[in-house]
């Protein structure tokens, strides 16, 4: 697997634990419907989160929440809303941006936008 695959899990498994620590309950990851894949679907208060996570090496060139298009945006609110439909769920959702980047000491910092986009975006 490419380094910056490896990079990539990393941030997602960080992303996790950091929903866990902060009280979700985390319901899937990596949730796949046609060419859309949601990285994490976790629950809290009883609202579905769906999580992009983003993750660069440097934010020399963006940030990495800026990575997120609105043609990412359509792929992701079509495969949450396959989710919803065929898991029965009849909830609030909020769609979330978890960021993830290096220091200059190349710690891993997140940065958790909550209700970074709404479905309505994805026109």
């Amino acid at each position: 697997m490419a380094t910056h695959n490896d990079f990539g899990k990393k941030a997602e498994d960080l992303a996790v634990e950091y929903l866990q620590k902060n009280g979700y309950k985390i319901l899937v990851r990596n949730f796949r419907f046609q060419k859309a894949e949601i990285d994490i679907i976790a629950e809290k208060d009883n609202v579905i989160i769906v999580a992009e996570v983003k993750a660069r090496s440097t934010d020399a060139f963006m940030l990495p929440q800026e990575a997120v298009t609105k043609t990412k945006i359509k792929l992701i609110v079509s495969a949450a809303n396959h989710y919803l439909e065929e898991f029965n769920r009849d909830q609030e959702v909020r769609f979330d941006i978890i960021s993830v980047l290096p220091d200059e000491k190349r710690n891993l910092n997140i940065e958790h936008i909550e209700n970074a986009f709404e479905a309505f975006d994805a026109n």
